[in-house]
């Protein structure tokens, strides 16, 4: 049988025909054992996970306070509160603290029930801000603001600052990465197996949630301000990473 030749080809047609034959066939002998190396690969491989853990002390309170004030005329109360609130935001802009914004303003009626009768009996305006401070200047700042007119403190959570944090977490995934590979090790040992090397590696490694201090006062009084001051003392947070390996063998 003869198969004519590509129109504008300079081989013959027979020999054309060879070359694509010979072509496919070295294709198809450097492809499949690549292939079959690489399935090998994902075929046999151990996958651990590794995990390591950091203390580091806190040194910044993230603070919320602000000033709930209750009358009978919504116009009085939200006059009242803000006045008093922009004392305190003026005393805290005073001490430099750092992230100072507002993070919540209300108006509310208040209501009392007579004879399941609701009737509106006054109003609550209630202003908040958060800020932050360092640690060993939390309490003395507290008692200032109180005096400047907060009402209430709601909360106060303690932190690392930012260069303790990634320093932490550094070491931490260092921790992670030599952990998964003693995990890896003991397996390979006990099996008589030998690792090749690693074909993936997957690395978590999240900021650490502020170490929360559960605070409320409402109505706050200011009493012997000047003999005493209100203790506030941070504990320690902790930075967690977590890495996973994929070993071949």
């Amino acid at each position: 049988m003869t198969r004519a030749a590509l129109p504008g080809s300079p081989f013959p047609s027979a020999n054309l025909w060879k070359i694509l034959s010979l072509t496919l066939l070295l294709c198809t002998t450097f492809t499949l054992p690549a292939l079959a190396q690489e399935k090998e690969k994902l075929w046999r491989t151990l996958t651990v996970n590794g995990r390591g853990t950091q203390e580091i002390p806190t040194t910044i309170a993230q603070v919320s306070l602000g000033v709930e004030i209750q009358g009978k005329t919504a116009q009085e109360v939200q006059q009242e509160a803000a006045r008093r609130s922009s004392a305190v935001v003026t005393f805290l802009k005073n001490q430099n603290v750092e992230k100072l914004q507002t993070t919540g303003i209300r108006l509310n009626p208040v209501y009392s029930y007579n004879n399941n009768v609701q009737r509106i009996t006054g109003y609550a305006a209630n202003n908040t801000v958060s800020f932050r401070i360092p640690i060993d200047q939390t309490g003395k700042l507290l008692d200032g603001a109180v005096k400047a007119g907060a009402t209430q403190i709601d909360g106060i959570s303690f932190v690392a600052n930012d260069e303790a944090i990634t320093r932490a977490q550094n070491d931490a995934l260092a921790e992670a990465t030599q952990n998964a590979r003693q995990q890896a090790n003991a397996v390979f040992s006990t099996l008589g197996l030998a690792p090749k090397e690693v074909v993936s590696i997957q690395v978590n490694n999240a900021t650490p949630p502020p170490q929360p201090v559960l605070v409320r006062s409402g109505n706050l009084k200011l009493e012997n301000a000047a003999d005493v001051s209100t203790p506030v003392v941070g504990g320690e947070q902790e930075v967690e990473a977590s890495v996973t390996l994929q070993i071949s063998y």
